[in-house]
């Protein structure tokens, strides 16, 4: 059996690949498709109907159409019923149009508009009895729809039967329909001059649709018809039984322009100050508006302001109402009404201040603001309103209320004590401030009953005071020279002196340099040079600080007081400088010098590594040398040189810098000091910075610069000097070499080499 395969036709071999010159595209194909498609002109022949057989044929297939329509959707399209009832009535079969339109409310009886259009058919033919009962049975199975009673109510109005239309609006009435309901019935009454029907009416709307808008339409009602007692009573009545529900920004604001439009522009200002009184600010953005508005056009400027101000108190409220623990709120609240002048209720709103406790009794911290508030209120009742009873009772009630065990207010108890010296009762004054210690000591309480007892020149009193003072804390230095003070300007010099020594005699002092040096002032306003000698003798035991000696020194340079020296009489003060003597200027100047060197010795002594306050105090040293006026130029000279010889070098280093785990990080540079004493330590020193300038000089280098900035060898302690000294001992070796004094060369560099060596090891303890 052949292979079927065999008997199918070879695909041909394309010879011409190249592309062709019409290239055939899927909008071209689209294009010829329609081209060649024949045209539907098909049309339905014109049918002309001659006779009632034809006019029957004609129907029975429309009516056959329409069938199949609603059969198959007029249970979902109402369209399809409106168009088959049309149809009918366009053929003038009304008895069939009304079965159509039945037939399609059967099924869909809410429909609102196949009612209307079904009404609309009957009144079109003035069917006027059909139509009533196609509005009755609309009305009456939609009687929430206003439009079905609006229809009614047009119709029975259009046909002139206004006992109809009232008759249909009262059974509209029964079903108790929205505002718009209301007033289209009483607009009707209007229509047709029945004052009386219309105003019962509204008074059947404000009883059921008790609110806002219904009451102002009665009332305009009322005033447009001239009855302006009536009209009031209407906002009078609205107040009275809407209650909290009618206090609205629209309610105030029309009976305001009701008053405003009657002339009564006082009942007018009276209705917006009540308003803004009762009515939250946030419902009320336009209320306040209005108000300025009046009152620019009938006010004064105290009505504009008194507006400001009940705005502004709102706000307060407002925000106290958030956050009644917002003490700030309360201050500028405060503020307003004492502006006001009101006093009660200023003092109203000072009460509800003072009882928003701080939520903590236990946290000084929350009361610094709070307590504030009870001064604020206790200065009002002294200062504004003059009632000191009162004060008394508020500074009376805030000592009573502050936690006393865990903290206290020294200036509520000093304000208590200094209303009671205005009132004359010292007394009094005292039993408070004497309470406040009992309770609670404070240094601010002691000093201001210590300043009460001073003013008042008893002496002993504040004697006792200052000795339960240091009590309490005998580490409080500026007690100690307080009470001092008092003794020295009472004369009492060796009191003074005694409390002085009791105070440095304490064990721990909260500033003893300012205790040593009030002693030292005093000791030198009293003349006595000894005894100021061995104050600082004393505390030079204690302490060797750099100002310590500096201020020594300029004690022994600088002259007594000559009130100490000469006496009070004064009479000493044109005289000239003793050139002979302990006062003298040369005597006084060896003095300081002595202590200028001893100060010098003991800081290099004692702490070698204050080299910084040692150079501070040779620098005093020479300052003072060259202020010497009274030695000669070559004296002073001399002198200036002596100290300029123990001046050190300030060189440049580098230092590690660590982390606080103690890695290095890198090294940092930092100046340092070589006294001549260090510097002679290492006497191959000054050979290394001869050969390291000899190199420089052979390099081609400048011979200036800072040596002690850029040689190596002087940086003691620093790697930088470590690396460096193997090639300034060869420097060395060149050098010697050249000096050709017949020394062994060998030997010239050997001990340059033992000197570069004995300099490093020098330079390494320097750095340890």
């Amino acid at each position: 059996m052949a292979d079927p395969r065999s008997q199918l036709p070879r695909t041909t071999r394309v010879k011409n690949k190249q592309p062709a010159d019409k290239q055939i595209t899927a909008e071209q194909l689209l294009r010829e498709a329609k081209e060649i498609q024949l045209e539907d002109d098909y049309k339905a022949p014109k049918q002309i109907i001659t006779d009632p057989e034809e006019l029957s044929e004609y129907r029975l297939a429309k009516r056959k159409h329409f069938e199949d329509l609603v059969r198959r959707v007029g249970r979902f399209n109402g369209g399809v019923w409106v168009k088959y009832a049309a149809w009918e009535e366009q053929q003038k079969d009304f008895r069939r149009a009304r079965s159509v339109w039945e037939r399609a409310l059967a099924i869909e009886y809410r429909n609102v508009s196949m009612w209307l259009k079904y009404a609309e058919m009957e009144m079109r033919h003035r069917f006027v009895n059909h139509a009533r009962n196609v509005w009755d049975r609309a009305v009456s199975l939609l009687p929430r729809v206003d439009q079905l009673w609006y229809k009614y109510i047009h119709m029975e109005e259009m046909l002139g039967n206004v006992a109809g239309a009232r008759q249909v609006f009262e059974r509209w009435m029964r079903f108790e329909p929205d505002h718009t309901g209301w007033m289209a019935y009483v607009k009707f009454e209007l229509r047709y001059n029945e004052m009386d029907r219309a105003r019962a009416i509204f008074e059947r709307y404000v009883q059921i649709l008790p609110s806002v808008k219904a009451w102002v339409r009665y009332a305009k009602f009322e005033m447009q018809n001239g009855e302006v007692a009536l009209a009031r009573r209407c906002y009078e009545r609205a107040v009275e039984e809407l209650g909290e529900d009618g206090q609205t920004e629209e309610f105030f604001i029309k009976f305001a322009e009701f008053e405003e439009k009657a002339r009564e522009v006082e009942r007018a200002r009276a209705i917006y100050r009540y308003a803004l009184d009762h009515i939250p600010k946030a419902s009320a953005p336009t209320l306040y508006s209005r108000f300025v508005a009046f009152e620019k056009q009938h006010g004064d400027r105290e009505g504009i302001e008194q507006v400001v101000v009940s705005k502004r108190r709102f706000q307060y409220e407002e925000e106290i109402a958030r956050s009644p623990y917002n003490y700030d709120t309360w201050f500028d609240y405060i503020k307003l009404e004492e502006g006001t002048g009101d006093v009660e209720r200023t003092r109203e709103v000072y009460e509800r201040a003072v009882a928003q406790l701080p939520p903590s009794s236990a946290e000084k911290r929350f009361w610094r603001r709070y307590i504030y508030l009870w001064i604020k209120y206790a200065l009002f009742e002294e200062l504004d309103v003059g009632d000191a009873d009162r004060t008394r009772d508020v500074y009376r009630v805030v000592l009573e209320l502050i936690p006393h065990k865990q903290f206290t207010f020294a200036k509520m108890w000093i304000l208590a004590a200094k209303l009671e010296i205005r009132q004359r009762n010292v007394d009094g004054a005292r039993r408070l401030l004497g309470r406040a210690l009992g309770m609670c000591p404070k240094e601010k309480l002691f000093k201001s009953y210590i300043e009460l007892e001073l003013t008042m020149g008893q002496v002993d009193r504040v004697r006792k005071l200052y000795e339960k003072y240091l009590e309490w804390r005998p580490s409080n230095v500026g007690a100690w020279v307080r009470y001092a003070d008092l003794e020295r300007s009472l004369g009492e010099t060796e009191r003074c002196r005694a409390l002085f020594e009791l105070a440095i005699a304490q064990p721990l002092l909260d500033m003893p340099e300012a205790l040593w040096k009030a002693y030292i002032d005093f000791e030198i306003a009293e003349g006595e040079r000894e005894r100021v000698r061995v104050l600082y003798t004393r505390l030079l035991d204690r302490t060797k600080h750099v100002k310590v000696w500096l201020s020594f020194a300029r004690f022994e340079a600088a002259p007594m007081p000559a009130a100490a020296a000469e006496g009070a009489d004064g009479e000493a003060s044109g005289q000239p400088e003793p050139t002979e003597g302990p006062e003298s200027a040369p005597a006084r100047a060896t003095r300081a010098r002595a202590v200028y060197d001893q100060a010098f010795h003991t800081l290099r002594d004692v702490a070698p590594d204050a080299k910084e306050e040692a150079v501070m105090l040779l620098e005093a040293w020479k300052v003072f040398e060259q202020d010497q006026e009274w030695s000669s130029p070559a004296e002073r000279a001399r002198r200036v040189a002596e100290v300029d010889k123990k001046m050190p070098r300030r060189v440049k280093r580098k230092r590690a810098v660590t982390t606080e785990d103690g890695h290095e990080v890198g090294q940092e540079e930092y100046y340092d000091y070589i006294f001549p004493e260090e510097g002679a330590a290492a006497p191959g020193l000054k050979l290394l910075e001869a050969a390291y300038r000899w190199k420089r000089q052979r390099q081609g280098a400048p011979p200036g610069g800072d040596v002690e900035d850029n040689n190596p060898l002087l940086a003691v302690g620093s790697s930088r000097a470590n690396t460096a000294l193997p090639s300034a001992s060869e420097a060395a070796q060149a050098f010697l070499a050249q000096l050709g004094d017949g020394m062994d060369t060998g030997a010239s560099a050997g001990g340059a080499e033992e000197d570069a060596e004995g300099s490093k090891e020098h330079e390494q303890g320097e750095g340890r």
